[in-house]
This record gives structure tokens, sequence and C-alpha cells, in this order.
């Protein structure tokens, strides 16, 4: 079991931001947790990565429950991509340098690396087509680039677990699409890490998401596999409004009904 949520509630103050979630994510499974703003997406990501503790609940990741193991040393098979990591990154950093730091999880490169991780960094580089960005600093490198760099970053510890935390934000619709076709990539690799990607974009729903998560206002709507969740009657009732769905590509792309859009 690499995700294993049971009954998780999460409260600040007097508000209930998760409730009774319950959540399973086995291996060979990769996962979509689709949320509107202020569903609790982030802090569901934040309770299985260790930096928040559920109120009531019992969370266990890679076969480690959590109250029972040192979470320093859980997160280090865990991957997480987020906006809020690409600001805390040094300007002036090379892609490479910042690509290396990944294996220690730092925010610099504070040791020599070793030259196998110099090795594996290279090969990261040239697997996702980003040689051509080893040596540019990070503020001359676009906002997918820096998107290419951070998940290139998160996979140099070799993680089994890989969280990328809507990463598309701010992209174009071509740079979405080469970053998409990257996470694809990824998903592909035999002995690659389990992902969960976030978004609230419907679209950015790759064929590689085995399975997918609808959460709204702290609560589990519906969890399963991709092509029984992704329905227009599922979707309308996640949204509220009436929503028309076609496939193209293995993907789901929605639009309002007639009837949402008059109202």
């Amino acid at each position: 079991m690499m995700i294993d949520v049971k009954n998780v509630s999460w409260q600040r103050d007097e508000t209930t931001i998760l409730d009774g979630i319950d959540w399973q994510v086995r291996e060979g499974e990769h996962w979509c947790l689709v949320g509107l703003n202020g569903s609790g997406k982030t802090s569901l990501l934040k309770i299985i990565s260790g930096y928040a503790w559920p109120t009531k609940g019992e969370v266990s990741v890679l076969d480690n429950l959590y109250g029972t193991v040192d979470l320093r040393e859980v997160r280090k098979s865990i991957g997480w991509v987020s906006t809020s990591l690409m600001a805390q990154l040094h300007e002036h950093e090379t892609a490479f340098r910042i690509i290396l730091s990944g294996r220690e999880a730092t925010i610099g490169l504070f040791t020599a690396p070793a030259e196998e991780d110099v090795q594996y960094a290279q090969e990261l580089l040239e697997t996702f087509g980003c040689a051509a960005l080893k040596n540019r600093p990070y503020d001359a490198l676009s906002q997918g680039e820096r998107q290419k760099v951070l998940i290139a970053r998160a996979l140099m510890a070799r993680p089994r677990l890989l969280i990328l935390d809507e990463p598309c934000t701010g992209l174009d619709l071509l740079s979405r699409e080469q970053l998409l076709a990257m996470i694809e990539q990824i998903a592909s690799q035999p002995n690659g890490p389990a992902l969960v990607y976030v978004t609230h974009h419907i679209e950015e729903i790759l064929p590689c998401f085995t399975h997918t998560l609808l959460l709204k206002a702290g609560k589990v709507e519906r969890s399963g596999e991709t092509e029984q969740v992704l329905t227009a009657e599922e979707l309308s009732r996640f949204f509220g409004v009436s929503v028309d769905i076609r496939r193209s590509q293995g993907r789901t792309w929605i639009s309002l009904g007639e009837e949402a859009v008059v109202r």
C-alpha cells in the first residue's frame, strides 16, 4: 500500500478542513486528486507528507504507520513539487545544481555531489529533453522550464511516491502539454514512482492516471477508476452544475451544459 488514509479529519480552530477522509493508493496505481479552491487538497498533501497531523484518523504511507516512525526518514522517499517550492530557490543557481540539490532535499547545494549523482542528474536532463538548460541560471528559465527542473530535482532522490501539486499553474498551452508529456514519460517508467497529481482542471488528467479522487469541501465526493469517475453525471454532481464531456486522445474535456450557461 503506497498511501492508506483511514477516517482522517483535520480541524483548525473551529473550522473543519478535512472530514472523514478514506483513501487508498496501491502499488502500480497513479492518482489524480481533483478539487476546487478551498476543498482541502493541500491540507491532505501536508498530512500525507507528515507536515501536518490529523485531528482524527490513521495515516500510513509506503507501509509506514505515522506515529510509529521517523517522518524525516519517510519524507526521503516522497518527492513533492509545488509552486511554493519554486519561490524558495535561489535565482542565480543553475538548473543543474538545483537538480543535484534534490538528492538531499536542500535549498542550495552545500556538499560536493558524488560522481554517480552528477551522472544521474545529467541523465534526467537528457531523458526529459532539458540538456540545454543545464547551465542556465534559475531566473533565466521560463515557468515551464522551471517546473521541469523541479520535477527532475524531485526525482534525484529516487522517490517511491511523487506528488505534483498543480504543476501546470501559470503555463501556456504549449508549455502545459510539454510538461504533461514529461509526466506521462515518468509514469511509463517500469521502476518509477507512484504519482499523485493535483489539479482542478479535468483536461490535465492523462491516460496514465488510473484512478481519480474528487475532493469537495473537505470530503471525498467520489473515488475510483478514472473512467468511472469522469462521467458527465459524476462531474455535474461534483461541480454543482450541468456539464458536458467529450473524450479525445485518452483525456476528458468538459464544458458547461447549456442550462448552466443560461443560469
